[in-house]
């Protein structure tokens, strides 16, 4: 993969998982490129094509331990809130979203576990 077009990396600089996800990358020589998630949250479509490429439901997107996902009451609305208006939420907060999230081609990951990332990152 390292080959490869970059991946990119959207992360919170304050977050120790995310700093330990960019310093795991830069050992194993895999190419990113790195994306504030607060100030520049990745757009609804690329939410969408997460979901698709890590086979995973809306509600894994959401960062469940975080302040915005509390202060919103997105626990009980989720079930009630359409795809398109969880990702609009998404897309507007990057502190909802789990982090970091990785975004290649033909790969999505969403936080960090160094056996997953290695899986899907090395092959």
């Amino acid at each position: 993969m390292s080959a490869a077009k970059p991946v990119v990396v959207y992360q919170y600089p304050n977050c120790s998982t995310c700093r330990k996800a960019l310093k795991w990358l830069e050992a194993e020589g895999i190419a990113y490129r790195s994306v504030d998630i607060v100030a520049r949250p990745p757009s609804k479509t690329t939410l969408a094509k997460v979901m698709k490429l890590a086979e995973v439901e809306l509600r894994k997107l959401f960062n469940t331990s975080g302040q915005s996902y509390r202060q919103g009451g997105w626990k009980d609305k989720l079930a009630t809130t359409s795809k398109a208006d969880a990702l609009a939420a998404l897309a507007a907060d990057g502190k909802l979203i789990k982090r970091p999230l990785v975004v290649g081609e033909d790969v999505a990951l969403i936080g960090f576990r160094a056996d997953a990332w290695a899986e899907k990152l090395l092959g």
